[in-house]
């Protein structure tokens, strides 16, 4: 029995590409499933550009206009998983459309609270996977990061890997090499930083499950809302 059995991790690719199996971010995205399934996670991926998930805030946008929605079945599984993990492809240096709305969707349930009166997603970690050939790695991590942690997803060290490969415009992570091989497949720096993040997401992920998540002194918005201040004091000016 692996450690890590038990837990489930979410992959979500943003890709703009209708086929997943053609997407360079879903290449990378693969290598760290690969490890986390090797250690007795159980991973699942959703590609959100045939996912039928609509852009809005709430959690239903067939209640405010749109004939269907994907999200409320996605959702089911987002609040299974313990580890979330955001796939992007870069364009002008940013995430690409698809992952914004998916953060907008996922901010759309941040008022839900779990039964310690925290976020609902308190108890879960997240990072991201980032691929392209243009720079941007570390900016869309900033973003998707802040993001999850907002919203109450617990952000582990060195929770992002990417490859962009030189600049300007070239081959992307998987292409063909023209030498036998895949571009990106042997880049150590990808290797490793994709390795990092996954053990992390992994061990973090383990903690606060046995842990039970994150204790709700301080932060437990029931309460606040019923008055109680963890300690608050409002400053005093007085001349």
């Amino acid at each position: 029995m692996s450690d890590f059995d038990g837990l489930k991790a979410l992959f979500f690719n943003t890709s703009l590409k209708l086929k997943p199996e053609e997407s360079h971010t879903q290449l990378l995205m693969n290598a760290s499933a690969a490890i986390m399934e090797k250690q007795g996670v159980t991973v699942e991926h959703v590609h959100i550009a045939t996912s039928d998930v609509k852009p809005g805030v709430y959690p239903d946008m067939t209640e405010h206009g749109y004939d269907t929605d994907g999200w409320p079945a996605i959702w089911e599984k987002v609040e299974a998983a313990d580890i979330l993990v955001i796939g992007t492809p870069l364009w002008l240096g940013e995430e690409s459309s698809l992952c914004r709305i998916l953060i907008e969707r996922l901010y759309g349930m941040s008022g839900m609270l779990n039964d310690k009166g925290q976020s609902i997603y308190y108890g879960k970690v997240g990072g991201c996977v980032i691929t392209g050939n243009e720079d941007g790695i570390k900016h869309a991590a900033m973003t998707i990061g802040y993001a999850l942690s907002h919203l109450g997803v617990t952000i582990p060290p060195q929770a992002d890997c990417g490859w962009i490969g030189e600049a300007g415009p070239g081959a992307s992570y998987g292409d063909d090499d023209g030498a036998g091989g895949q571009v990106g497949f042997d880049n150590d720096f990808t290797k490793r930083n994709t390795t990092i993040m996954t053990w992390n997401l992994m061990h973090l992920a383990k903690l606060l499950k046995e842990a039970g998540g994150l204790p709700n002194e301080g932060n437990d918005r029931r309460a606040w809302k019923a008055g109680c201040r963890f300690d608050y004091e409002n400053p005093e000016y007085r001349a």
